[in-house]
């Protein structure tokens, strides 16, 4: 046996007694039956497994399995007698042929799960007020406790509380020292929640629950005046008054929606189904700028999965996923992951990423996906992918003038990069056909080609198209189809895309129009 120690608070140990964790060697076991789920039976007896192992698989000609998920680990086996089994932490599909290879211990969540109720465990704790906070070894030293009266637990929610200070300079260290002759805690109003993030900001401390948002003045206080009006004055007390901000805001139990950047922070409100920016203006309801139905659908399907959310100081934008990595794992909610751009006021992009956390750190952009972190905007990799995922990029536009009037839509212009196809445009009653990329001629053969082919133009650097109607015919019609240039309807909803094989380079689409008329009818 071997005895590791845990470092759960600062200087306070948990020393367990657990079989060689550290010791658990690479290790094959042959797959006897077809499998796609979380248990496997394996035919060889595999000695040394330890729980939170990395899994992988290989076929017989010892190539990586396709489809084989990635992060795949070990959380329970049983070895005592055959047949044989492991559990995995996500299912896989596996033939008879196939092998199991348990590498080293990567998912460390999984240990305190089957040992700490090991009844052998120690605990000790270093309680010193001075406790060398880089000392290369330690000991008990002198332990000072207190007698409680009342040793039951207590939850408080609501209140916060405060050590002593860490002194770099100086070596002092009392972030182990509480005084009880001092008042040390504060309270919020538990009628909105419990508290859920803090966030220390200049010499204030907001606090964020789940229904109301907060500040705390550090090192000063709020006295009144007769008005009514606050005014802040230095005080002794080291968490002062607490002054609420105007809205019966929160931040539900979802802290990790949190995004800051500058005095501007963004947090999602899931019982109001609201995304909100704290700012020195207060508090704003951005979901309001054209997504109100959207975050009104989206917060409350998603339920109980995490929504997370971040700032990308590369585009200086706050993007929110909701539902999370492991949305459409968890219950077949489809995840949406979209930014807001301050410079607009406005949500300008959907993403096809659902990350479990998000960074900014040196103006880069980084996620957290299945224990892995991400750099975005990388120029090593083709634009438009995530995770070693591939997807298509695409920009959606509506046309919608004079929205009283029914019009044919002729043609299709835009101004940007080549390589774009217009995937779709749909009216209320007709759809047009497919419009191909600009391809540049060189021979005359390719000019006479491109004449007769349904793609992009360009003169003067712009980009047009014809709009021929692929609708199917319909009764009283003398011409249709592909017969008839044009488009009729209220409206028109265009969807312009980037194939994967064009995606290597930068596309850029500065504006689209179409051209129409009043329809004669």
């Amino acid at each position: 046996m071997a005895a590791t120690i845990e470092i759960n608070y600062f200087n306070s140990f948990w020393i367990k007694k657990m079989d060689s964790i550290a010791e658990v060697r690479p290790n094959t076991g042959i797959i006897s039956v077809d499998a796609d789920s979380v248990t496997q039976t394996i035919t060889t007896y595999v000695p040394d497994l330890g729980y939170g192992q990395r899994v992988y698989a290989k076929d017989a000609n010892g190539v990586d399995v396709v489809g084989f998920p990635n992060k795949v680990y070990l959380i329970s086996f049983s070895m005592s007698a055959s047949p044989y089994t492991v559990t995995l932490s996500r299912a896989v599909n596996l033939t008879a042929t196939d092998v199991l290879i348990f590498g080293p211990i990567e998912l460390f969540t999984e240990i305190p799960r089957v040992y700490s109720s090991d009844p052998s465990d120690w605990y000790a704790e270093e309680a010193r007020i001075r406790g060398g906070y880089n000392n290369t070894n330690v000991d008990l030293g002198v332990k000072a406790y207190l007698v409680e009266d009342d040793a039951s637990q207590n939850n408080r929610f609501n209140s916060m509380i405060y050590s002593g200070v860490f002194n770099s300079r100086t070596g002092v260290n009392n972030t182990n020292q509480f005084s009880v002759a001092e008042n040390i805690s504060r309270s919020v109003d538990p009628s909105y929640g419990s508290i859920q993030k803090l966030y220390a900001e200049d010499t204030n401390l907001i606090i964020f629950q789940e229904l109301k948002v907060s500040k705390a003045l550090i090192d000063k206080d709020a006295i009144y005046t007769q008005e009514g009006q606050p005014l802040q004055a230095a005080s002794n007390v080291v968490i002062g008054g607490i002054v609420p901000y105007a809205g019966e805001y929160g931040i539900s139990t979802n802290p990790e929606s949190f995004g800051v950047f500058g005095y501007r922070k963004y947090f999602a409100d899931r019982t109001k189904n609201l995304i909100l920016r704290l700012s020195q203006d207060g508090i704003t309801e951005i979901s309001m700028y054209g997504m109100i139905d959207f975050f009104r659908d989206n917060l409350a399907g998603a339920g109980s999965l995490p929504i997370v959310g971040g700032y990308d100081m590369h585009n200086k934008q706050y993007i929110v996923s909701i539902g999370g990595a492991e949305g459409n794992v968890k219950n077949g909610f489809d995840p949406e992951t979209v930014s807001f751009d301050e410079a607009v006021k406005g949500w300008t992009s959907r993403f096809d990423y659902f990350p479990d956390a998000i960074g900014s750190l040196r103006n880069n952009l980084y996620t957290y996906f299945e224990g892995e972190i991400w750099q975005h905007y990388s120029t090593s990799v083709n634009r438009a992918q995530f995770y070693n995922t591939t997807y298509t990029s695409s920009v959606n536009l509506v046309f919608n003038p004079s929205p009283s009037v029914v019009k044919n839509f002729n043609t299709i212009n835009y101004e940007g990069s080549s390589g774009w196809i217009m995937e779709s445009l749909t009216t209320d009653q007709d759809v047009a056909l497919y419009i191909y990329e600009y391809q540049l001629p060189t021979t005359l053969a390719d000019l006479q080609t491109s004449l007769f082919t349904n793609n992009f133009k360009r003169k003067e650097n712009k980009y047009f198209a014809n709009l021929l109607n692929l609708t199917a015919v319909q009764q009283g019609e003398v011409l249709f189809g592909q017969s008839m240039t044009g488009v009729k309807g209220f409206t028109s909803e265009v969807k312009f895309t980037v194939p994967v094989t064009n995606q290597s380079a930068q596309r850029e689409l500065f504006a689209v129009s179409s051209e129409f008329n009043r329809s004669s009818y």
